[in-house]
């Protein structure tokens, strides 16, 4: 079971987390959801990076979120 953490950013909350994969390597991967109507939650794709740790791999996800937000939000 991966990590996984929660951040807000402005109207947004950004479900953030790190599966492991291959060679003890962690990739990356985000839902974002709005927090007023609509609030249908959006899985983000990141790019396919793996990454040596899971908090590297999560704040990946994270900044991948917050430019999803930005350009389509």
């Amino acid at each position: 079971m991966g990590a996984s953490r929660v951040f807000r950013h402005e109207n947004y909350e950004l479900h953030c987390s790190a599966n492991a994969v291959d060679g003890g390597r962690f990739a990356p991967a985000v839902v974002v959801t709005k927090q007023i109507w609509p609030t249908r939650p959006r899985n983000i794709a990141v790019r396919s990076n793996n990454y040596a740790t899971e908090e590297t791999a999560i704040e990946a996800a994270r900044n991948e979120g917050i430019e999803w937000i930005m350009s389509y939000g």
